[in-house]
């Protein structure tokens, strides 16, 4: 199962995410659930560095994958960090809409 970790912060920004996990919906190769998880999370970072940027600090597990880690650093502009709120929200309705599709394969957390 993928597990998605979100966190925010007392103003309700998300300042990180975490993903964990294989959907394991087919075969290596041919998991659309983690085909789709994986898309949604690596464009979002490349979008926080392209479009915001920002160097987010970002920690994988290049072998086997299964993990990723982000986490956007607290030094912005107003303009970057509403760059990155938009990005951020937006990979997190993408999973919520991958989860309702494929509930089995993915659990999401907002903490």
């Amino acid at each position: 199962m993928i597990k998605g970790t979100f966190k925010r912060d007392s103003s309700g920004r998300i300042t990180s995410y975490e993903i964990t996990g294989h959907a394991n919906a087919g075969e290596y190769g041919y998991d659309i659930v983690c085909a789709a998880v994986s898309v949604l999370a690596i464009s979002t970072v490349n979008g926080i560095d392209s479009l915001a940027g920002i160097e987010p600090t970002v920690q994988s597990e290049e072998e086997n994958g299964g993990y990723l880690y982000v986490e956007v650093p607290s030094d912005n502009t107003q303009e970057q960090s509403n760059i990155v709120q938009i990005l951020l929200e937006n990979l997190l309705l993408g999973m919520q809409s991958v989860q309702e599709q494929y509930n089995d394969y993915v659990q999401l957390e907002t903490t």
